[in-house]
């Protein structure tokens, strides 16, 4: 065994133990255990245990950015303090003042990669266990997975056409080429790039303030707004499909995960914190510690009393 087969055999061995609970589950409400349907939803279930374990990553990440978001005119001014100085003992002092703003506020700026890291892991041991599958032609796994499980898993097929350990070259590359694999693999690519790219969208557009669009990060994150789904785009084709669906409902999970925290945990400072103080407004809950705006009504001018001279209070007098 090498080095790479020894650090994911325990991550194969758990999520073929969460494939095989997930494949009883379904079984034992009636499911077809060699039906595709069935190995698909035991997927699904595998994404909701992996991305529900991630929830306090998730959490820790939200409040990450949020201090460097708090920090972010200190580190302007680290920045500004050392712009154009480009000696090593600058560069040096720079790097150090900036450690050690991140050490003494608690912030970590790769806090945001931290979910999309653990994840990794989890979907290289998803393609390992696939990949044997395929290759072994239904031999039995590493866990759980015994011979009788892997050859049904083997043999099963999205939609009853695709099989889950089909990649999209495999099906182009087959005599006859499997038009029915292409089109499945082509649809879930475009779902994938396309839930991509309204996650980062969304980020980018209304949960960032507008400090943080004038910062270096903000380039960052228009940066990944198109590279990312560029990623999916051509690695796609080259993922079984059973990996593409753990992927896309990945994906629709961060997606609406996102919504969620933009929707209610807004960054402070962004459109989607000004959404939300108008829709508690409209309410009547403005948030604690949001003053409460009253419109008050501008006095309007007092009229001036014109003095009464003399002559005219006589002429008054003698007309009575």
């Amino acid at each position: 065994m090498d080095i790479i087969g020894a650090i994911l055999w325990p991550i194969k061995w758990a999520i073929e133990l969460i494939l095989v609970s997930f494949h009883w589950l379904f079984t034992s409400i009636g499911m077809d255990p060699d039906a595709g349907a069935t190995w698909v939803l035991a997927i699904v279930g595998l994404v909701v245990v992996v991305r529900a374990a991630l929830i306090p990553v998730f959490v820790r990440q939200i409040k990450s950015q949020r201090k460097m978001l708090e920090i972010a005119p200190e580190l302007k001014k680290i920045q500004d303090k050392y712009k154009g100085k480009k000696d090593q003992f600058s560069r040096e002092a720079m790097s150090r003042e900036t450690m050690e703003l991140y050490r003494r506020t608690g912030s970590n700026p790769l806090s945001s990669c931290l979910p999309l890291l653990l994840q990794m892991p989890i979907f290289f041991g998803l393609f390992s266990v696939l990949n044997d599958v395929a290759v072994k032609q239904g031999a039995a796994g590493v866990g759980p997975m015994n011979a009788e499980l892997a050859q049904s898993f083997y043999n099963a097929s999205l939609f009853g056409v695709a099989p889950l350990h089909t990649t999209f070259v495999q099906a182009m590359n087959a005599n006859p080429p499997q038009v029915s694999v292409m089109v499945i693999a082509m649809t879930m690519v475009v779902l994938m790039t396309a839930s991509q790219f309204i996650t980062q969208l969304q980020i980018v557009s209304k949960n960032m303030s507008e400090e943080t669009k004038a910062s270096p990060a903000f380039r960052q994150q228009r940066i990944l707004l198109y590279i990312l789904p560029l990623v999916f785009a051509f690695s796609g084709f080259t993922f079984p499909l059973g990996v593409m669906f753990y992927w896309l409902v990945s994906n629709f999970w961060t997606m609406g995960q996102q919504f969620i925290v933009i929707r209610n945990m807004p960054t402070p400072g962004s459109q989607a914190a000004k959404d939300r103080e108008e829709r508690l407004a409209r309410r009547g809950k403005l948030p604690k510690g949001t003053p409460e705006v009253i419109e008050i009504e501008e006095p309007k001018p007092a009229q001036r009393v014109q003095p009464v001279s003399k002559n005219r209070a006589k002429k008054s007098g003698k007309k009575k």
